[in-house]
């Protein structure tokens, strides 16, 4: 069988133009499942990570429709609206657009905060084919009467779960009201935790699900561990390996994630009461406030980061050698996203995880989709035999014996190779269609 192709898609010859100009031949994974569901109207759920190409999975298919239709809009009409959670994700996917559409001829706007509103309504009311939005100056505009959602025909929400992250589910909820009930959805998220299932379910009808697991790998250098610590103590524990580090080496950078955002403050300010210089980045900071945080953190003036996932999507900085699950993660996925933080460019790096009992079972679901076992470290003085034994007894992965000397972290570790990761089924799949043919068959 011969191997997918932008081509195979039989889209508009522009399109195909602009994607040969760019030297684009073959999709990416998400690409290859997500732009015949989107070009034959379907609802889509996709399920992938930042950095897979999902932008060209949904603005290909909408250039696609907008090529053969052929017709300028009118006054006041928008045809597609595209929510972005941050005003550098709305100007990267309009870039995106124009790039791929640069032998269309077309209108996009872009609508977010911070700036003038007066460009932003003119070229709404000239009409506008793509408008790309962040939700709250959306709404803000829709109130002012500005705002005409009843002709939109497709409907994209990008990044789904740092919306919800960063308290946009309201304005989420606001907007879809206005839109009509005839439209097409295409829905993305990196996660699909339980808010944005009951999320999607509001806005989708009937439509196709496709999950692609993680294409993201860690480095190659990540000493692992868990460390089983009684929930009453994991925060003792974490000042004491912080202060360790600091100790050793100044200029070396901790990670800490914890589950929510509320988790996520107060331990910072736990931690700045204790002597330990850190700060918090969260959804409820805004896009000014979370750089500012990311400058202080990557030139060392705090040196420890506590970040919820979503947060901490985009942070790129080297000399991060300390990732510190404070809390396991809900999704198994999002620890080989977290602990990849760490050993960047070559360097080595440490991942510790702290597990107290009602963690066990997402300590199982970690090595399930590893497929390896998370080294035990025994050293240090809050460790929880009781919970070790549990672990084994419940059916985790057999244990290797721990070193249980030196510091924190010091027992005995597993580096963690780089290679394809899976999802809990084993395999990428995609549910409400036919499974398409895999990349290369």
């Amino acid at each position: 069988m011969s191997e997918i192709t932008f081509s195979s898609f039989s889209l508009a010859e522009p399109l195909q133009r602009a994607l040969t100009e760019k030297g684009y031949t073959q999709p990416s994974p998400i690409q290859a499942q997500s732009i015949p569901v989107a070009m034959k109207g379907t609802d889509l759920l996709a399920c992938a990570q930042t950095g897979t190409g999902k932008t060209a999975a949904f603005a290909l298919p909408i250039l696609h429709r907008l090529a053969e239709l052929n017709r300028k809009p009118q006054r006041g009409e928008i045809r597609t609206l595209v929510l972005t959670p941050t005003r550098e994700l709305a100007v990267q996917v309009a870039d995106s657009f124009n790039a791929y559409g640069k032998h269309l001829r077309f209108r996009i706007g872009l609508v977010y905060g911070g700036v003038s509103q007066h460009p932003q309504t003119r070229a709404l009311q000239n009409g506008l084919d793509v408008l790309i939005a962040t939700p709250g100056r959306l709404l803000d505009l829709m109130e002012q009467g500005f705002v005409d959602l009843s002709k939109i025909s497709c409907f994209v929400l990008d990044e789904a779960d740092r919306m919800l992250d960063m308290g946009f589910i309201n304005d989420i909820r606001k907007i879809a009201g206005k839109l009509p009930a005839e439209r097409q959805t295409l829905f993305f998220s990196a996660t699909m935790g339980q808010e944005i299932s009951r999320l999607a379910n509001s806005l989708l009808r009937s439509p196709e699900e496709i999950r692609i697991a993680p294409q993201f790998t860690t480095a190659e250098k990540i000493d692992q561990s868990v460390l089983f610590v009684e929930k009453d103590n994991k925060q003792a524990l974490l000042f004491n390996i912080l202060e360790g580090q600091l100790a050793n080496n100044q200029r070396e950078l901790s990670l800490v994630f914890s589950r929510t955002k509320h988790g996520a403050k107060k331990l910072a300010e736990k931690l700045n009461r204790a002597g330990i210089k850190a700060d918090a980045i969260h959804g409820n900071k805004s896009q000014a406030a979370r750089q500012k945080t990311l400058d202080r953190f990557r030139d060392g003036r705090t040196p420890v980061l506590v970040a919820t996932d979503v947060a901490a999507r985009g942070i790129d900085v080297r000399n991060i050698t300390l990732v510190i699950n404070f809390d396991l993660p809900m999704e198994a996925d999002s620890y080989v996203h977290r602990i990849g933080r760490t050993a960047r460019a070559g360097a080595s790096g440490r991942a510790l995880s702290f597990c107290s009992s009602d963690e066990l079972n997402l300590l199982r679901s970690v090595e399930r989709l590893i497929k390896q076992t998370v080294p035990v470290d025994s050293g240090h003085e809050h460790h929880s035999a009781s919970l070790a034994a549990r672990h084994l007894q419940g059916g985790g992965l057999d244990q290797p014996k721990s070193g249980g000397k030196g510091r924190s972290g010091g027992g005995r570790q597993r580096s963690f190779s780089r290679g394809p990761d899976r999802n809990p089924r084993g395999k990428n799949f995609r549910r409400g269609g036919r499974r398409p043919r895999p990349a290369g068959a």
